[in-house]
């Protein structure tokens, strides 16, 4: 088997065979084929496409290709989320303990994160003392008893993705439905779910900005989840502003704890209920969707949700007097209030760029070396449709830096106010097959 054959077979729009992708996954992992000829391969299946059994073939030889994480030891159904990315993205912090209240095992595996704030693990570990360094068999025995551990993702899963997205990276060829459903997809299944929840996130703040190829590249995940034997459904939730008000590490962590508690944004609330309760279902924890909601919002009113939390905190090594002062997370020095400029209706906060904000003031990684300020961030006092008057606070700056009229600039050029302003829809759809 030779690669320049498969080039030229998927450059001529034909499928390639199981055989011949593992033959490339293999060959590529193992530094036996360049790279320039996995650019081309990756240049032919941008413009000719992948079939639904090449997608799975493709999503199942990168699984393979190192670590795969084998969850039989955990009791009960494994139900793992992703989400796509976003800007205040704080669901996972209360998801995992909100559905761990019901009975339903989290076993997740976190990485920090690279862009605008950290990744679950940095959110985390804004919790004095809390660490994601723990043995396998210490983790499959915290959720076994108390149904949530959260572990640092495994050195050696999906290598081939690695290699495979860096060089995407540099070819422009990222931008590829049958590449990014596998490459997200692969991860997922060496992670060891049995099922999966994926939240793809469409608008200004998300890696897909329309709602078509946000449902494209759901489907295309779903198609992938399911054939290869993982119960797999998708929401696609609105990310044209920041979800929730925080966009920052320990902001985040504080919003989370209000969420647990009943009194976290609405937007946010509402989507972790929808993801939770389908989470539950996908368990075997409720017989409907509805039923599932309600187990949940008795969760959140009971407290038992906020006590698990409490406890995975304790589990893994953290204060969990963090939960009822938030003094105790780390604070920053200075708060800056932004005031609105001209009275009327907040008519647009864009996503990204308020995420690049808080990045310039430390709350995200511009590079893979950079280093987080767990403490600084944004809150954001009004969101897309909200009266505002002139005067009135826009956004609170928390910052360790004196310098930051850069950052009160971006916010005020990507905030806009009218006399008018719809609240954007939070979930556009809902796919399960």
């Amino acid at each position: 088997m030779r690669m320049v054959d498969l080039i030229a077979k998927k450059r001529d729009g034909h499928e390639l065979t199981t055989e011949e992708i593992q033959f490339f996954i293999k060959g590529y992992t193992e530094d036996e084929i360049p790279d320039y000829q996995v650019s081309a391969l990756a240049m032919a299946i941008y413009f000719q496409n992948m079939t639904e059994r090449e997608r799975a073939d493709l999503t199942m030889a990168m699984a393979h290709s190192g670590d795969m994480i084998d969850l039989s030891a955990i009791d009960g159904v494994k139900v793992d989320k992703h989400s796509t990315g976003g800007v205040g993205d704080t669901t996972t912090l209360v998801l995992a303990p909100l559905v761990a209240a019901l009975d339903v095992p989290v076993a997740k595996m976190s990485g920090r994160g690279l862009g605008h704030t950290g990744g679950t693990i940095d959110k985390l570990e804004s919790i004095p003392g809390f660490h994601v360094e723990i043995k396998t068999e210490e983790f499959i025995g915290l959720v076994n008893e108390h149904k949530l551990a959260v572990i640092g993702q495994s050195g050696n899963l999906t290598p081939a993705d690695r290699k495979l997205y860096a060089l995407r990276d540099v070819t422009a060829t990222v931008n590829s439905i049958p590449l990014i459903a596998s490459s997200i997809m692969s991860k997922k299944i060496a992670a060891g779910a049995d099922a999966i929840v994926l939240d793809v996130k469409t608008g200004a703040g998300a890696f897909m900005k329309t709602i078509e190829e946000s449902k494209e590249l759901a489907q295309a995940m779903v198609n992938i989840g399911n054939q290869v034997g993982r119960r797999t459904m998708a929401v696609i939730s609105d990310m044209s502003q920041p979800l929730g008000r925080a966009i920052g590490n320990a902001l985040e962590v504080q919003e989370a704890i209000d969420t647990l508690r009943g009194e976290g944004p609405e937007d946010l609330t509402e989507l972790c209920l929808i993801l939770g309760s389908q989470m539950v279902l996908l368990a075997n924890k409720a017989s409907s969707l509805e039923e599932a909601k309600q187990l949940l919002q008795e969760a959140i009113t009971s407290g038992r949700a906020l006590d698990k939390f409490k406890q995975f905190i304790i589990n893994q090594g953290g204060d969990a007097s963090v939960v009822d002062d938030k003094e105790r997370l780390p604070q920053a020095q200075f708060i800056v209030e932004v005031p609105a400029k001209t009275a009327g209706y907040v008519t647009e906060i864009v996503a990204d760029e308020l995420g690049t904000a808080a990045m310039w003031l430390g709350a995200g990684r511009a590079t893979k070396d950079s280093e987080i300020d767990l403490a600084v961030g944004l809150m954001l006092d009004k969101k897309v449709g909200d009266r505002v008057e002139e005067g009135e606070t826009l956004v609170t700056i928390h910052t360790n830096k004196i310098d930051i009229d850069h950052v009160i600039e971006k916010i005020y050029d990507n905030i806009s106010i009218g006399e008018h302003a719809e609240v954007p829809v939070l979930i556009y759809d809902v796919i399960t097959n």
